[in-house]
This record gives structure tokens, sequence and C-alpha cells, in this order.
């Protein structure tokens, strides 16, 4: 068998859950070699996210960071450093800065996360895959409840690393950085997101001097779980665009 070249790895940086990816889903981009982690627990500053990502794809020449989410966040720190190897990103639901605009919104984030034990889970997590869910979520490929997107939260997000999470979350401004980030980068955003406001979105693209958006229609938040394949081939065109075919096995 003989590959005249080697394709970048395609590293894929998890959401707010922690959880890693499926990455069997995403079968538009299976001609690519997939890498997803686990976050770690407890870290509660966005730069301490970014040392772990970078430990993650220390062995790759070649890659390519897909952050979703509060991984996007964790994918810009590590883009500013402008790390070797590193050929394209792409930030899906993602935010350089505290992402939460509307003061109702946050207010009750963080007067729930404020709540332990079984008031965790049942109050704390249940807000929160209200405020994820969108009207699309039913009708997509995997279709997805509020109560399946709150049993990701609850196997996957203990407490402790739920409020580490919000805390970095809410500190983190990239901003001022973006400029330093000088690879292609799609910045993937769903139709509906109740959580991410457009402006995070619009910081994105003003600030990074080579950056285009898609917006995938009639998906939420949760596009990466409910509509895989829409969000998978975007990803697929965008890198074809940029990058070229993947490398053919002969």
């Amino acid at each position: 068998m003989n590959i005249s070249l080697i394709s970048p790895t395609i590293v894929t940086v998890p959401c707010f859950s922690g959880s890693p990816w499926y990455l069997d889903r995403l079968t538009p981009l299976s001609k690519y070699s997939l890498r997803t982690m686990r976050l770690p627990e407890a870290l509660d500053n966005i730069e301490m996210y970014a040392d772990f990502l970078a430990k993650q794809v220390a062995d790759l020449d070649r890659y390519i960071l897909v952050g979703d989410s509060f991984g996007a966040n964790i994918a810009i720190a590590l883009a500013t450093r402008r790390p070797k190897g590193l050929e394209a990103l792409v930030l899906s639901g993602g935010f350089a800065a505290d992402p939460v605009t509307d003061p109702l919104t946050k207010l009750k984030l963080t007067a729930a996360s404020f709540l332990g034990g079984e008031l965790y889970r049942q109050i704390t997590l249940r807000f929160h895959a209200q405020v994820l869910a969108s009207p699309f979520d039913r009708d997509g490929q995997i279709p997805y409840s509020q109560s399946k997107i709150r049993s990701l939260f609850i196997e996957n997000t203990p407490r402790r690393s739920y409020l580490s999470r919000m805390k970095a979350a809410f500190s983190a401004n990239y901003l001022d950085r973006l400029s330093l980030i000088q690879v292609p980068t799609l910045v993937l955003t769903p139709d509906y997101d109740r959580l991410i406001g457009q402006k995070a979105a619009r910081d994105l693209l003003e600030g990074m001097p080579d950056a285009t958006e898609v917006i995938l229609p009639r998906t939420g938040h949760m596009f990466r779980f409910t509509h895989p394949i829409a969000y998978a081939n975007a990803i697929k065109e965008f890198l074809q665009l940029r990058l070229g075919d993947v490398a053919i096995a002969t």
C-alpha cells in the first residue's frame, strides 16, 4: 500500500459536557484519520484546557482542530499560540469571550449552579438542557429531546466539572488575540441558538484574518449530535476547498 501524501488528522475537541465525540457518526469524514478525547475534570481555566489539548496533538505533524461550543473556545486558545502542525480550524457554536449575553439566562445558569446532589441533576441540568435545545432537534438525523441532552450531562459531567467549566467559559476572553490565528477557519453556525448569541459568530469572523461562516439551516446548538451528516459534510467541503482532497491509498 502506497500513500503519496499523509493527510492531516482531524482532532475533535469536546463540548461543555466533556464527553468524547461520536466519531462513527461523522461518516462523510471517514477518509480522514479522526481523533477525540475526554476533557479533564475540574479545570477552571481555558489555558489549562489548551495545555491539555496541546499534549493530545504533540505527536501529530499535521492536524485540524474541530472544536464544538466550549471545545471551540479551547481550540481558539491553542490556535492563538500558533502551534506547529495546525493547518485549519473549525469552530461550531463557538465563542472567543463570555458567550451568554442574555442577563436573565446568565443569572439562571449561575443560580442553578449552586444546587448540589440530586438538585444538580434534576434542576441545574434540566435547565441547561432547556437552554441548549432547539425546535429542530427532534427532526434531526439523530432525534434528540431535552431529556436526552440532560442524560448526556448526567453521564459525563460531575458537578465540580460543571462549575469549573462555567468559570472558565465566563472568564476567558480571546477577542484581542484572534488576529494571531492565521490558518483557514470555518465558523459553523446553527440556525437557532438560545445559548450562544449571534454576536459570538460575528466576533470570530471579524477577528480572524481567514474565517468564513456556514450556517446550517434548521439546526440548533446541539447540531453536532442531531445532524452529524450535515455537520460533517460542511466540514468536508470546507477542507476540500481549502486543503484539497485527502490522500488515497493505492
